[in-house]
């Protein structure tokens, strides 16, 4: 499984080639699928650019993307876009049109309640448990652990020479989890040394404009698509 991240939290100074619209997320979004993407994370924007958790916005998101794919798409659900636990967890139980998925940080406050929020309405959890974090500590005591769809296991380490070490340590520290899929990625210096990680291992993984802006040879990566494109040619 390789999922395409459209866009994550960069904005506008990232470069025009980061969809931020709900109609260029849908053209990223198929263009990715093309190349060999079989699922879709992105995060809703508000008009300007920020993350948002908007039952408006996320419809908005969802129903331009699924206009144009048939592959499952999930969304954030990450606290820099609501900081507050009670609101975001109040526009969770808002949204009227749901994602296949939602990715839920299980580091940050309020992550259980989320978590079991998205599960009573019947959407997908992707434990996102980051390195350098109590998040697989407390996942691992989590009694929702058995119900998430998978681990997101996120190497925050952005240093290409250790961000493998770091991703092997993070899975140690995840141990079975449940027996639930791993999906490992990294960011920024550390996606593509994570990616062939995963490749190594046969784990799912993510790339995207979220994860990275630069291809293998660190060029400035065009598109998601070629991203993708790039990836599965190391994925073999």
């Amino acid at each position: 499984m390789v999922q395409v991240c459209l866009n994550g939290a960069r904005g506008a100074a990232d470069g025009a080639n980061v969809p931020l619209t709900p109609e260029a997320m849908a053209q990223a979004a198929a263009e990715a699928v093309a190349a060999g993407a079989t699922d879709v994370h992105v995060h809703p924007k508000t008009p300007c650019g920020r993350d948002t958790l908007s039952p408006r916005l996320v419809a908005a998101t969802l129903d331009a993307i699924r206009a144009r794919v048939s592959v499952p798409i999930g969304v954030t659900t990450g606290a820099w876009a609501h900081p507050d636990p009670a609101d975001r967890l109040a526009r969770v139980r808002d949204w009227t049109v749901l994602p296949d998925h939602a990715s839920v940080n299980w580091h940050e406050p309020g992550a259980e309640e989320l978590a079991a929020a998205l599960l009573e309405r019947g959407v997908g959890v992707e434990a996102g448990v980051w390195s350098g974090t109590d998040g697989a500590a407390r996942f691992a005591r989590s009694p929702l652990g058995p119900r998430t769809l998978r681990v997101l296991a996120e190497v925050t380490d952005t240093a290409p020479d250790t961000a493998g070490s770091t991703a092997l340590a993070l899975l140690t520290e995840l141990g079975a989890a449940f027996g639930r899929p791993v999906l490992l990625h990294g960011e920024d210096g550390g996606a593509w040394p994570v990616l062939r990680l995963a490749a190594r291992l046969g784990l799912a993984t993510r790339v995207g404009l979220e994860d990275t802006l630069a291809l293998p040879n660190g060029e400035r990566a065009p598109s998601n698509a070629r991203l993708v494109t790039e990836a599965l040619a190391l994925l073999g």
